[in-house]
């Protein structure tokens, strides 16, 4: 039989036979989504092949990867047949082996399509792994069932319930592929049907590998301690358990509760949070293909975060230049730097071979001149605008007119910042949070003068980088830190109005946030937002409500962790309520005049959720950002909200609309003088429902 003939197309699936191999060839751009047509694609091809007396299938995908995942556009409302676990029926009722070739990335259901396949060969960089646990779902066509079938149960379970993401060189040990191809994968594919290996369903023909029950108990508490315990992690573990039993009954069991849990709020949540953070990453107008090359980067300055931005370009594959104001300063940076990468080596975090490649990469100087090479050199010097401007007009003397200029600021004026400038066209903003080569948001920050196709250098670089790019406008503080002032003052008045800080940081991480305000607080130190509030206080409201207690306890040197107290005790090495702060808490409170009252936790939350919603409204009506979602992304990427409520603007939608009212007239009463009444109604009116893609 001529190789090309029988050629077919059967919607987003491309049918032919080649010989007797049936090749389906996934074809739905970008990422090849595992979408209603490719489903419906899939079965005519495996029934043509049938018919036409096939002796095995190939799937693969054509473009950039096998399958991303699911298409999460259709996950709110009902599925049409044929659903997956269908799909995979037809597969695994055909009277011929069928071989999934990977590459790319073969994800979701994806990867449990090529799970429910007989055989998987894969490109060695192809990326696998079930993420749904990420979306408040668990794998709902086989993944909870067949994969421990193949890696075993306690592996399964780590891989499920941390949304892991390995590349197809770490999945051939484990079993989860049966080969990799170096080279031509439809080529492999067919030299490994050609062995005529025999069908081997995983469902019907294997059962996971023995494990002790302390094994498994011990996968079980640390996914579930890593997942916090939600509902769909519960389920998982649950699931995979039960995989040594009746394989049929099992995977109805998988399904239903699959079905349950993609239309839960949580997944909802979590869906619209994935389409917001896919859109944050461009900005009308502006052209992805105009960003630059930026093949080496300049950092200036050699503290925490310098030494953070330093470590994030480095891991991305991007040499630096650090530079330093003197030669011992720099020596100190350099070598602590040298010593995250052993210490990363030490710890298993890190190969070798790339902790040598870092340090090789990695290049120091106190002199501008030596940056002239660099296509972008961001500052991360002191927070002091005098200092700032004299960093920008020096390296505007030393760099080449297509070199962008970069600073790391967290609070100040950028346009302020590049006036003096012959160029400020080039001068952008990228606000790393600290540790700044771990935490995921970057906020590129746009000033008034700033050229498109820098803004775009800087939404590509954050994507080299692995960050979620946010971008905002000038503002005090940008989105982030705007909207977490808003929220630590209204956290401090409800400690002056007569909460503890203990309960204000209990009810907050009840809520689901990672930490609470007060212990942030303590973590960062206190002076970093006391020299905030001494900047403004020349142009404070004098009627306004002041909280003056974090003042006194800076007064009195208890500027957190890093003295040992701040509104915490950390003496013994854990926060503990301090009778000191209760003392300076009383006192504040009777020079304002203050009756205390109780506050539930539900109040607390209510009210700290009001200030971020209405500091959201207020800052997206001034155009600080770009769309309602990004300030959900935002928050959920750099400020430890919970991303199963799916930021605060989706969390607020789903509240009913005079309950919310009623909360943001109790944060007015308040604030009292000076507070400013966001238009939130228009906001949430206007937020994306996460049905879109």
């Amino acid at each position: 039989m001529n190789t090309q003939a029988d050629t077919a197309s059967t919607g987003k699936v491309a049918f032919r036979m080649e010989g007797r191999i049936a090749v389906l060839e996934i074809d739905n751009p970008p990422v090849n989504a595992g979408s209603h047509a490719v489903r419906e694609g899939l079965v005519a091809g495996i029934e043509k092949a049938t018919e036409a007396g096939a002796e095995g299938a190939i799937l693969l995908g054509a473009g950039r990867s096998f399958i991303a995942g699911s298409d999460l556009r259709e996950f709110n409302k009902a599925l049409a047949w044929p659903e997956l676990p269908d799909v995979i029926k037809v597969i695994e009722d055909a009277p011929f082996p069928v071989v999934a070739a990977l590459h790319g990335v073969a994800l979701g259901g994806g990867l449990e399509l090529a799970l429910g396949c007989d055989y998987r060969l894969a490109a060695p960089d192809t990326m696998v792994g079930l993420p749904e646990v990420s979306l408040g779902m668990i794998p709902g066509a086989g993944g909870t069932q067949r994969l421990p079938r193949l890696i075993g149960r306690s592996k399964a379970m780590d891989l499920i319930c941390r949304a892991a993401r390995i590349p197809a060189r770490e999945a051939l040990p484990l079993g989860l592929v049966d080969a990799l191809s170096e080279g031509d994968l439809l080529k492999d594919a067919r030299a490994f049907l050609a062995a005529k290996p025999r069908p081997k369903r995983l469902s019907r023909d294997l059962m996971p590998p023995e494990e002790s029950d302390e094994a498994l108990e011990a996968a079980a508490a640390s996914a579930l301690k890593r997942g916090k315990g939600r509902p769909n992690v519960v389920e998982a573990i649950r699931l995979v358990r039960a995989s040594v039993e009746d394989a049929g009954a099992v995977l109805l069991d998988e399904r239903e509760t699959f079905q349950q849990l993609r239309r839960s709020p949580e997944a909802h949540a979590l869906r619209a949070l994935f389409f917001a953070e896919r859109r944050a990453g461009s900005v009308a107008g502006v052209d992805p293909k105009s960003a630059r090359a930026v093949k080496r980067v300049g950092v200036i300055g050699g503290g925490t975060m310098g030494q953070g931005i330093a470590r994030a370009f480095l891991a991305a594959g991007l040499p630096v230049v650090l530079m330093e104001r003197d030669a011992a300063a720099l020596e100190r940076a350099l070598a602590a730097l040298r010593a995250s990468f052993e210490a990363q080596v030490a710890k298993g975090r890190l190969g070798a071979d790339a902790a040598q490649a870092r340090s090789a990469a990695l290049g120091g100087t106190v002199e501008a001149g030596a940056l002239a090479g660099c296509d972008l050199v961001i500052e991360a010097v002191f927070e002091d605008m005098e200092v700032k401007k004299d960093v920008l007009a020096r390296l505007e003397a030393v760099l080449p007119p297509d070199a962008i200029i970069a600073t790391n600021t967290s609070y100040l004026d950028i346009d302020e910042m590049a006036a003096g400038l012959a160029h400020p066209e080039r001068v952008l903003g990228l606000h790393f949070f600290s540790p700044a080569d771990i935490m995921p948001l970057l906020e590129v920050v746009r000033a008034r003068k700033t050229a498109p196709e820098v803004l775009a250098t800087g939404l590509k670089l954050a994507r080299k980088l692995g960050k979620q790019p946010v971008v905002a406008r000038v503002a005090e503080g940008f989105i982030g830190n705007r909207i977490y002032a808003a929220y630590r003052r209204r956290a401090e008045l409800l400690v002056l109005d007569g909460a503890a800080p203990e309960q204000v940081d209990a009810a907050v991480t009840g809520f689901g946030f990672a930490m609470g305000p007060f212990a942030v607080a303590d973590m960062s130190g206190l002076d970093i937002a006391w020299a905030m509030r001494k900047r403004q206080a020349a142009t404070r409201d004098a009627k306004a409500r002041y909280v003056t207690i974090p003042d006194r306890l800076c007064e009195a040197g208890r500027l957190g962790r890093k003295t040992g107290a701040g509104w915490y005790d950390h003496a013994s090495g854990k926060a503990q309520p301090d009778p000191a702060v209760a003392a300076i808490i009383a006192e504040e409170r009777e020079k304002a005049g203050v009756t205390p009252r109780d506050f539930s936790a539900e109040e607390i939350q209510h009210q700290l959720m009001a200030a971020i919603v209405n500091e959201a409204a207020l800052l997206l009506e001034e155009g600080v950002a770009e769309r309602a979602s990004d300030v959900d992304v935002a928050l959920a990427n750099g400020y430890g909200f919970p991303r199963w409520r799916g930021g605060p603007l989706h969390w607020a939608a789903q509240r009913a609309p005079d309950a919310l009212q009623a909360d943001l007239d109790a944060l007015a009463r308040a604030v009292g003088h000076g507070h400013r009444a966001g238009p939130v109604a228009r906001v949430l009116g206007e937020l994306e429902t996460g049905n879109e893609g």
